[in-house]
């Protein structure tokens, strides 16, 4: 397959982990950088020399000649973004959420295709090895009865992203998993609590969805864990079916290194070494080129209608624990 010609917009750290892994992928080959501050383009240059970057977006899509670009930049600025990409006939992988706001995440909709193939979400968890293990299971196994999933954060994280709320931050990636798991089964009723720092921002937030036949989903998604974890904190599920059960941990990897405090060197599985990226993101990343050439649809739990799927569950949870909407309504 030609290698895509693709472009990353956003240069924070998660940003600079696609840019790394682009530029290692045979599939891809990374023609652009975007930023907001030429610090980051410098800082990218030494890690990931030679590439072009710029400043003004605009300029970018005129002269970078790159087919397709992910967009990794705060969540206010997801949906201006897309949109203009989208406009100028490009192919964009977008990190979840699509929007903070249900409408304006909607508003992308005269935009994107019927079958979400210029727009895809972009989601490692669906390309994590182990939670297509435990998709396996429960597709082999059964239904579930159960599931618990849970993602704490350091208190550090509310300076580090003032204002964001942590269900929209992380609880997200287990909403996507939920509907992959569940082949987009819709939930018939919502319910949550929250539990606000001293700015009157969101810094735990509790989920309950259940679906028909009984099955629960209980999600927790919080800022409150100690300044001396590591900033990416711990991820975990536990799942259960008739006679099953199953326990995932995605985050931290097995290696674990302490010394002056704990460290986690590899909480994700995502390694960018230029010789050959490994893990979920470079997984993803393949995935999205082959997308592009139109070698396969955008997998479930990635398309723009799947997005929406989840931000109206999102939606609904915080009708709920706000008092907009009371426990049990379907």
């Amino acid at each position: 397959m030609e290698p895509v010609r693709i472009g990353v917009i956003g240069l924070g750290g998660f940003g600079r982990q696609h840019a790394a892994t682009l530029a290692g992928i045979a599939e891809a080959e990374l023609v652009a950088v975007v930023a907001r501050r030429q610090e980051s383009l410098d800082l990218f240059a030494r890690q990931v020399p030679g590439i072009p970057g710029w400043l003004d977006l605009d300029r970018a899509i005129s002269e970078s000649g790159a087919d397709a670009w992910v967009v990794a930049t705060s969540t206010a600025a997801h949906v201006p973004i897309t949109r203009t990409l989208l406009t100028a006939g490009k192919s964009v992988l977008l990190e979840k959420p699509v929007s903070a706001s249900l409408a304006e995440a909607e508003s992308l909709a005269p935009w994107v295709a019927p079958d979400s193939s210029n727009l895809m979400l972009g989601h490692i968890v669906l390309f994590n090895s182990e939670f297509r293990q435990l998709h396996d299971e429960v597709r082999g196994r059964g239904r579930p009865q159960f599931m618990d999933w849970v993602r704490h954060r350091p208190l550090l994280n509310q300076t580090r992203f003032p204002g964001e709320n942590p269900m929209h931050l992380t609880m997200v990636h287990d909403l996507y998993a939920t509907q992959a798991l569940l082949n987009r089964e819709e939930p018939e009723a919502f319910s949550g609590s929250v539990a606000n720092n001293a700015a009157g921002h969101p810094a735990l937030v509790l989920a309950h969805l259940r679906w028909a036949g009984g099955l629960l989903g209980q999600y927790t998604a919080s800022f409150i864990a100690p300044a001396g974890m590591p900033g990416n904190g711990y991820d975990r599920v536990e799942v259960f079916g008739p006679g099953w059960a199953a326990r995932m941990q995605m985050n931290p990897r097995p290696i674990q290194v302490w010394d002056d405090k704990a460290r986690w060197p590899m909480a994700l599985e995502i390694r960018a070494e230029p010789e050959g990226p490994t893990g979920m993101m470079a997984a993803e990343l393949r995935c999205f080129c082959r997308v592009v050439r139109g070698r396969e649809p955008v997998p479930i739990g990635a398309t723009y209608q799947d997005a929406l799927q989840v931000q109206r569950w999102m939606d609904r949870v915080e009708a709920a624990y706000s008092g907009r909407e009371t426990e049990g309504k379907g």
